[in-house]
């Protein structure tokens, strides 16, 4: 019988000794590639429930090794999880999209052996711009405290053996930049425990040129009804950080932690409502601390794009598709 990762408490548990619905169909990633447009565009169906927590991370192990600052009702257990979907009528579909599970290496796994039957949807982006916008990404959520992208990189081979990670960063493995782009490796995790009409794999210049065509793709992949409207959105923006050190004191104060935070976050809470705060913490950051990024230094990206040459030409092999040609990889030598 299939075991799943063991509980909190040390005791594991299997598959059929757990009541609960049991998600339909993942949005397993990649981050940074439209997955919460995707998401926010599905859940407006009728007939698809997907819970206010798009990214419960629950099957990536590797996300659980530091506590992170959790969301209010993140699952620590298998009937948490489950718990999330309870309220789904039963002629919906249910679905989840944490965009991290095609990065784990023990997602798909897990997947598999709470949910066999699970259909599996994946958005694929072009390396260099992906990892120019996941670095914005894990500086803006406090992962990542280097905010020079070439540095970021450079910094792999220590922080795989343990040197060089942020002191606060909650997901440390996540650092390791190229690991987000291995592609074919990452795919055939999940072929190798789900059949091929399980399984949707979209590019990300698709879904951004053409929205409705790839949600009526999605919706026909489900086998639900793909000629009802859904409104188009784009959500998650790229963002950059004007100050560290700003954004950093807002997390500290956010967070706690500190004598000096401590102080100013027990002041704040003690004569400002909980929504309130949240409002004006998030009101400060987009006003203060974020803006719209810079470009991409041309040498780091050229450098990227030369560096994962290798793996387009792979994943376009891989996918029967010439992904050479559409992400303008032909003169990259």
């Amino acid at each position: 019988m299939s075991q799943l990762r063991p509980e909190p408490g040390g005791a594991s548990v299997t598959r059929s000794s757990i009541a609960g619905r049991r998600p339909d169909f993942f949005i397993v990633g990649q981050p940074k590639s439209g997955t919460t447009a995707l998401y926010e565009m599905l859940r407006t169906h009728p007939r698809i429930f997907m819970p206010d927590n798009k990214e419960p991370w629950f099957f990536a192990s590797e996300l659980h090794e530091r506590t992170p600052p959790r969301p209010a009702g993140t699952a620590q257990t298998l009937e948490e999880y489950l718990a999330l979907f309870e309220c789904a009528s039963d002629d919906q579909l249910t679905g989840e999209a944490s965009a991290l599970y095609l990065w784990s290496r023990t997602a798909a796994d897990a997947i598999a052996d709470v949910q066999p039957s699970a259909r599996i949807i994946a958005v694929l982006r072009e390396p260099a711009s992906l990892l120019r916008s996941l670095h914005l990404q894990f500086i803006r959520t406090y992962v990542e405290t280097e905010t020079d992208l070439g540095r970021a990189l450079s910094l792999e081979d220590a922080r795989r053996e343990g040197r060089e990670i942020p002191r606060y960063t909650y997901w440390p493995k996540a650092l390791l930049y190229s690991e987000h782009v291995r592609y074919v490796e990452q795919l055939r995790r999940y072929h190798a425990r789900f059949a091929p009409e399980q399984i949707l794999v979209l590019i990300y210049d698709d879904f951004r040129n053409d929205n409705a065509g790839t949600i009526r793709r999605v919706l026909r992949f489900l086998e639900l009804d793909d000629e009802l409207e859904i409104e188009l959105r784009e959500a998650n923006p790229t963002l950059d950080v004007r100050s560290q050190r700003l954004h950093e004191l807002l997390h500290a104060v956010s967070v706690g932690r500190g004598p000096l935070s401590h102080a100013v976050k027990g002041t704040i809470k003690a004569v400002t409502p909980r929504r309130l705060r949240r409002h004006a913490m998030v009101a400060t950051q987009r006003r203060v601390v974020f803006a719209e990024p810079k470009p991409a230094e041309p040498q780091v990206m050229l450098e990227l794009r030369r560096r994962f040459r290798g793996e387009v030409v792979a994943l376009g092999e891989y996918l029967d598709r010439d992904l050479i040609q559409l992400w303008g990889y032909a003169d990259v030598k």
